[in-house]
């Protein structure tokens, strides 16, 4: 029985085979043919061909136009959209992203127009044939990522490159060749250039794939971390008291957690891993020290800020930044959770996204002095505590208070959060409690006019 990666890969080859069949030249094409050779799974298919965007139409009952100006367009077979590119020639990058010309080429030409030479490979899908002009296979061989020709014009044609090779160095553990390295901290810089969502895209894969602490060190190491996240660049050197964070400073800290990210299906849940970034980000300017040591006053209030800029600057969406910033919020409040009240406890065990928030604080612990009985202590309540307990049935609702006199307004919360504390701490258990309760603390509501 095939599985959906099986018919995928079916899928693909079949447009290759249709588009031969109608006498054009079809490869499979980049990651695809990398991922292939090393024995991995390819997350798509992208196919080249000598037929034109128009004759492309004319095979496929079902296309989809993206951008045919470039020779691109989508086939979509089995209900799975398939990008099918006309071999080309490109030039005149004037905004250091896109071509504003695009000439129709050969095979040859067209792979030489490519980023790295691991991403130049063509692939005959039915004999396997690799069809190899860049020396790809000996990169993959070698482990290295290297560009096509010159790094500079590859660099200065599309500045999102750079943060590419890092990407493809950190993801696929291999090395970024001297000359392509050395040009990309000459151009560094000229990251700014591209747009805050390619770099947002191009960062969360990044973290969310394997290796995000070599891709850190890389962005560091070669400058565009400095260029597109200088608030995490500046944690470097920032100092914290040894009993509690023995492994060294913020840096390494961040480092440290941004490895430990679980990564089930292969990558790591987006909100979390933008989270342990930026979770201390506030350290690097609350940080002093005085008689009684180091300290971070404040931190998480200013993080909560910083992280703010950070994510707007960079796009995220309006509910992608309010998990992430609750996270960062809240991370130092498992500190306590042994002296919570039960009321504060279970309001916190039933936070949006528990588990995101459990999560970021085990990491948060592993990557410093590796003590994990908040975690435990956490697990273990969760457990304990039945869903009832946890988000019981109001005891008395707005219209009940209405009817016992009160007028809405303001009070009205203050009213019902004072006696969802008082049933969650199990000081009362009923609605005739709960008047009580509400009687002895705001007493009877004077009738209107009064």
């Amino acid at each position: 029985m095939q599985g959906p990666i099986d018919r995928q890969r079916d899928h693909a080859a079949e447009i290759v085979r249709r588009l031969r069949e109608a006498g054009h030249e079809a490869f499979w094409v980049g990651g695809c043919v990398r991922d292939f050779l090393r024995g991995e799974a390819p997350e798509d298919y992208d196919i080249v061909t000598s037929a034109r965007p128009e004759e492309v139409r004319g095979i496929f009952p079902r296309t989809v136009p993206v951008g045919e100006r470039f020779g691109i367009c989508l086939v979509v077979e089995g209900g799975v959209p398939h990008e099918v590119a006309t071999f080309r020639t490109e030039a005149d990058y004037d905004d250091g992203r896109r071509p504003s010309r695009v000439v129709f080429a050969t095979a040859e030409e067209d792979v030489r127009r490519r980023d790295f030479t691991i991403n130049g490979l063509l692939m005959d899908p039915e004999t396997e044939r690799i069809i190899d002009r860049v020396e790809g296979l000996r990169d993959i061989e070698r482990r290295l990522i290297r560009t096509i020709g010159n790094p500079e014009e590859r660099f200065a044609e599309d500045h999102l490159r750079m943060l590419r090779a890092v990407r493809f160095a950190a993801t696929l553990g291999f090395e970024i060749e001297p000359m392509t390295f050395a040009a990309i901290r000459r151009r560094a810089a000229a990251i700014r250039r591209i747009s805050a969502e390619r770099v947002r895209d191009e960062l969360s894969r990044l973290l969310m794939g394997g290796g995000a602490r070599r891709g850190l060190e890389l962005l560091s190491e070669s400058g565009l971390l400095g260029e597109i996240l200088p608030e995490v660049h500046a944690l470097q050197g920032v100092e914290q008291p040894p009993v509690f964070h023995p492994e060294g400073d913020v840096w390494e800290h961040t480092l440290r957690m941004v490895a430990l990210l679980s990564r089930p299906n292969g990558k790591a849940d987006l909100r979390l891993a933008w989270a342990v970034l930026l979770h201390d980000v506030g350290k690097a300017v609350t940080r002093s020290e005085d008689a009684a040591g180091t300290h971070f006053y404040g931190h998480v209030q200013r993080g909560e800020e910083i992280a703010a800029a950070i994510l707007r600057r960079l796009r995220f969406s309006r509910e992608e930044m309010e998990t992430i910033l609750a996270l960062v919020r809240g991370h130092m409040l498992f500190m306590n959770v042994r002296e919570m009240r039960p009321n504060r406890l279970k309001r916190l065990l039933r936070t949006p996204d528990f588990a995101l928030h459990l999560e970021l604080h085990r990491i948060d612990c592993l990557g410093s002095h590796g003590l994990l009985d908040h975690y435990e202590f956490c697990r273990q309540k969760l457990e304990e505590y039945p869903e009832e307990e946890l988000r019981p049935p109001r005891l008395l609702t707005g219209a009940d208070l209405m009817d016992m006199g009160f007028m809405p307004g303001p009070v009205f919360k203050e009213i019902l959060r004072a006696i969802e504390d008082a049933q969650l701490g199990g000081e009362i258990a009923d609605a005739a409690e709960a008047r009580d309760l509400v009687w002895k603390r705001w007493g009877d509501p004077k009738p209107p006019g009064d």
